[in-house]
């Protein structure tokens, strides 16, 4: 399919291109930017007029919820989600039923997903058999299936040697380990930050120190083993000042935030609103403006959506009874669009957080607008205003905290592998 988009503001982070312009697309590629090429004839012309032109985003951390919580939300609720939002790659985490500890698990996942319309989806394998945190996987043979890296989820990781020997198998052959941190000691039970809107409402807290404990073993493990290491989900001013202060000791770190974490904190707790109830929990205003501040310099790599749909019966429970998790896959880019437009951020810096930068993360192409790439394209209408309800998601989750919440920022085309794989139809 030849698909000419004219006339739309054109931004890739890798070119630091910033500019309008046309783009042309042809047997799966990005054939020309500008000028129209010789004997090029469009079977689908876009008039993008208004809207904003940009690599696919790319997410990582979405929950598709197969294998084993299909009643929460199936491959295909979630895929098409994800085109929603502009997604054109994913990254997945392995805590499903059965979690993705063997190869053959991995390939009928992507197998799966490749006879799905949507983004291409990228399984993050298993670091240990079953996620108990006690014998490692074949990592060889899981990334042969398929996995980009390899992480334990939120499953604890009790056991320090065992991280230091996944480290050490990781370096050798060159496996990028995603750890989130946090002491399964520390947090147990809690449900909350550790703070004292969790004292006032008689939540049980988890304190910023079950994140800088484990971190601080994950950093000093990285640096005697030189493993890569990707920090997911962080949460605490401290745990941000630890990661930027590895990087400049040189070792081989990157980070990222859940979107959910760049506006909210624990005052939005008040009024036990289970859909708040996140992993990790949301902290202080400190915190959150630590986020928002290191997103701007650089100190955090990348955004992610941490896409968790449950079902709303969990979330109709208390508070500490609920299950925790937020749909977000479709909300990524206006949080990011919103973050920038709060602190001041140039569009092309607030898109390379969530296209180019995760694509390097996650190893995978995309993420630029290059010519001879493939096109993976999102088009939006960045002053375009909606609000969130379930009839406005496509997600089969409908869990999430900004729910009633009024959104600028509405994805208008999302072009995977030079096929339109989303067209809104407002």
């Amino acid at each position: 399919m030849k698909i000419h988009i004219r006339n739309g503001r054109v931004i890739d982070p890798m070119s630091q291109r910033d500019e309008i312009t046309d783009v042309f697309v042809a047997a799966g590629r990005i054939v020309a930017i500008g000028q129209m090429p010789a004997d090029f004839h469009a079977n689908r012309t876009i008039d993008a007029t208004g809207l904003v032109v940009c690599p696919g985003l790319v997410d990582l951390s979405v929950r598709l919820r197969e294998p084993g919580f299909e009643y929460r939300a199936t491959l295909e609720s979630e895929m098409m989600a994800a085109a929603a939002g502009g997604v054109t790659s994913l990254a997945c985490p392995p805590d499903t039923d059965p979690p993705l500890d063997e190869p053959g698990l991995v390939e009928m996942l992507k197998f799966r997903a490749r006879n799905l319309p949507g983004p291409r989806v990228y399984p993050i394998g298993a670091m240990t058999q079953k996620l108990e945190g006690q014998m490692l996987t074949e990592m060889a043979e899981l990334t042969e299936a398929g996995c980009r890296a390899f992480t334990q989820a939120d499953a604890p990781m009790t056991d320090t040697l065992v991280l230091l020997r996944a480290m050490e198998y990781a370096a050798t052959f060159g496996f990028s380990l995603w750890l989130r941190p946090q002491d399964a000691t520390l947090a147990r039970g809690g449900v909350a930050h550790d703070g004292a809107v969790a004292t006032r409402l008689g939540l049980q807290g988890i304190p910023a120190l079950a994140e800088t404990v484990a971190l601080a073993i994950i950093l000093q493990l990285a640096r005697e083993t030189g493993a890569r290491i990707h920090i997911a989900r962080l949460s605490t001013r401290e745990g941000i000042a630890m990661v930027r202060a590895a990087k400049a000791q040189g070792i081989a770190v990157t980070c990222d935030v859940a979107c959910t974490h760049v506006h909210l904190s624990e005052n939005d707790l008040i009024g036990f609103d289970s859909h708040l109830h996140l992993v990790p929990p949301l902290r202080g205003l400190r915190d959150r403006d630590a986020i928002r501040e290191a997103l701007r310099d650089g100190s955090i790599d990348a955004l992610c959506s941490d896409h968790t749909p449950v079902d709303e019966d969990v979330k109709l429970m208390p508070f500490g009874e609920s299950t925790p998790g937020a749909s977000g896959v479709e909300l990524l880019l206006p949080l990011t669009l919103k973050w920038a437009r709060d602190m001041g951020v140039p569009l092309l810096q607030a898109i390379d957080l969530i296209s180019w930068k995760p694509a390097q993360i996650l190893g995978v192409p995309g993420g630029n607008l290059a010519v001879g790439s493939c096109a993976d394209l999102c088009l939006f209408d960045e002053s375009a205003e909606w609000v969130v309800t379930p009839k406005t998601l496509s997600s089969q989750g409908g869990n999430t905290p900004f729910l009633g919440r009024p959104m600028q920022g509405r994805v208008r085309y999302t072009v995977i592998d030079g096929h339109i794989d989303f067209e809104s139809a407002g």
